[in-house]
């Protein structure tokens, strides 16, 4: 059998393991330990302006996977990490805590167009020391004006949980989404292109 690409996926989204899947690359998951405060990663600082945020976030969240594959002890092997944001202007748009909170995201972007950044990077250990690739995907995306009937059942459906921006754009989103420009992939928190160029650069043999 050829040789299959082998990474480990420092992400719980199942949309970029399908991605990865879908793209010929190997993963295991690499996840946090229960002692491990994930969620403190994602905090925005006063001022921080969103490109700047996705990509100090996911630096972050590599060089805690990267201490969790040293302190594991498994088989080396790169190990890939990813952040999405949606901006509004300066404005970070994350996750919704609530079902309030992900219909005022929805009411905000309603009939305007919005960033979509989603970060990514790839790290090896080399001996005591990392090295590391990172790159930046940015897309821009126009909704159709939303009514406060079609919000409220959108977040009754469940599926804003859990998402920057409190929308899935392979979801029902999809439906209500006018202009697309950018990457599709790094709208659902995986750039093909840029991720693409951070494996290889990895020493990940892609196509």
């Amino acid at each position: 059998m050829p040789h299959q690409p082998f990474v480990y996926l420092a992400s719980q989204s199942p949309r970029r393991l399908h991605l990865l899947e879908q793209w010929g690359v190997r993963c295991e998951l690499l996840l946090p330990d229960d002692q491990e405060d994930a969620e403190s990663l994602e905090a925005v600082l006063p001022g921080e302006a969103p490109a700047v945020y996705v990509q100090r976030v996911t630096a972050l969240k590599l060089a805690a996977a990267l201490l969790r594959l040293r302190r594991r002890g498994l088989t080396p092997a790169p190990v890939l990490c990813a952040d999405t944001t949606v901006a509004l202007g300066r404005r970070i748009l994350g996750k919704p805590k609530n079902a309030a909170e992900a219909r005022a995201m929805l009411g905000d972007l309603s009939g305007r167009e919005h960033r979509v950044l989603t970060a990514v990077a790839v790290g090896t250990l080399v001996g005591r020391s990392s090295r590391s690739w990172s790159a930046l995907s940015v897309s821009r995306v126009r909704f159709n004006a939303l009514t406060p009937a079609q919000i409220r059942r959108y977040v009754a459906s469940g599926e804003p949980m859990g998402k920057a921006g409190a929308y899935a754009i392979q979801g029902r989103a999809a439906l209500w989404t006018t202009q697309i420009h950018g990457s599709y992939s790094g709208i659902m928190g995986l750039p093909a292109h840029e991720t693409a160029q951070v494996l290889v650069a990895a020493g990940i043999v892609l196509i």
